[in-house]
């Protein structure tokens, strides 16, 4: 990610096409994320997860192999579908295994650890595609579609546990399992929903996050969202640190809720989420070259932002899959995971290119544009989610 943007820029495409991308990319799982976990649940997870890493593989070699906004868009496509395959079934194997040990109570800590290696894995590669991307922007994907292949193999040494549902009406069991968690049961309704929100509001800041760093690291015109323009060696340096920080931080998610319990955390959660957009959007105006006192000031407090909600991401993924987890039947808890997922990438699909189309058409003024596209998130993404829990503590407290 932290040469993607240079990528797309060096084949023509502006922040708006970007987020085209990156929408219909989450608008696959939209369409797809359900019943393929329904297939997870029923067919199986590891065979899900053989598909969606040789999906996976293919995207990324569409990627090595073109130079069009065309058949990126096709490599997207291939790519929600590899995500929508994977989606629910590796939590739910997780989970599963856990729970045939009677050690679920543990869920927390290892989803944790898998958040943590993820994103020191992801800040790791940070550093290696800036190396390698010295010498091709196009290498980075000849050298992801080597990481993908690593995938396959794993996938098939997985060992599989006997949770699978009989296959009798697809339609009708899928309809069943969303209506007990959108309907039948208003706690687990209200968590999927707020779980959504606030996973939507993290990824979007994953992506926002580069914008803003060639805003505060530029290597040319600051008046330009052209990327070419990105100081690689900053932003390259401070996005491995972000990511380090969130790896660091999911292993403590389960902390968050022993100290403070599962509903002040959330309420800290959406505020913290909040906060972090609203106040790097203010900063963003006053953000300069770092030669100048001023600006270099505003851009440590903007950086200090950034740190603070990479910090929350952290505990964030951990924590709301854990508590959705609590709540669901191991028949159908791939599927109750990516009903989930749909909130997050539906929600994701509507505001990203609204932010993007913010960001390159707004005003003429480019730390405008940026700031005002933060504004509009941050209140997406606060006014639904603090509805969501205001309904989900009433519904707790009606009788049963």
């Amino acid at each position: 990610m932290p040469i993607l943007y240079l990528f797309y820029s060096d084949n023509g495409c502006s922040l708006e096409d970007i987020s085209i991308l990156k929408s219909v990319y989450s608008l696959v799982p939209v369409i797809l994320d359900i019943p393929t976990s329904y297939l997870a649940d029923s067919w199986g997870r590891k065979n899900c997860l053989i598909v969606g890493v040789l999906a996976t593989f293919l995207g990324f070699l569409v990627y090595s192999l073109t130079a069009s906004f065309a058949m990126f868009l096709v490599a997207e496509i291939i790519l929600g579908i590899g995500q929508s395959m994977l989606s629910g079934a590796d939590s739910a194997l997780l989970y599963d295994s856990l729970m045939q040990e009677d050690r679920e109570e543990e869920y927390l800590k290892y989803e944790g650890r898998v958040t943590m290696t993820g994103n020191i894995s992801e800040a790791i590669a940070g550093v290696l595609g800036g190396a390698i991307a010295i010498v091709s922007l196009r290498y980075n994907f000849y050298a992801q579609c080597f990481v993908a292949f690593i995938g396959i193999p794993a996938a098939f040494m997985l060992k599989e546990l006997d949770t699978k549902r009989p296959i009798s009406n697809p339609i009708s069991s899928i309809w069943k399992i969303i209506r007990f968690s959108l309907v039948d049961n208003p706690r687990l309704r209200y968590d999927i929903l707020f779980s959504g929100v606030i996973g939507a509001a993290t990824l979007t800041m994953a992506w926002m996050v580069l914008a803003i760093l060639g805003v505060m690291f530029p290597g040319g015109d600051m008046n330009s969202l052209d990327y070419s323009n990105m100081n690689t060696l900053w932003t390259g340096i401070i996005w491995t640190a972000l990511n380090m920080i969130v790896g660091i931080a999911s292993l403590y998610s389960d902390s968050l809720t022993k100290v403070f319990g599962i509903t002040k955390a959330y309420i800290l959660i959406l505020i913290f989420i909040t906060l972090g957009y609203l106040v790097t959007a203010l900063l963003i105006p006053y953000l300069g070259e770092f030669n100048n006192p001023f600006a270099a000031k505003m851009g440590t407090l903007c950086l200090l932002s950034l740190l603070f909600f990479y910090i929350v991401r952290g505990f964030v993924t951990p924590l709301l899959k854990g508590y959705i987890n609590r709540q669901t039947h191991p028949e159908m808890r791939a599927t109750v995971l990516s009903i989930r997922n749909f909130v997050i990438r539906i929600v994701f699909s509507i505001i990203f290119p609204v932010a993007g189309w913010i960001c390159d058409n707004y005003t003429n003024d480019t730390q405008t544009n940026l700031s005002t596209a933060l504004y509009f998130v941050a209140a997406v993404i606060f006014i639904p989610g603090a509805l969501f829990l205001i309904a989900q503590k009433r519904s707790t407290q009606q009788p049963s």
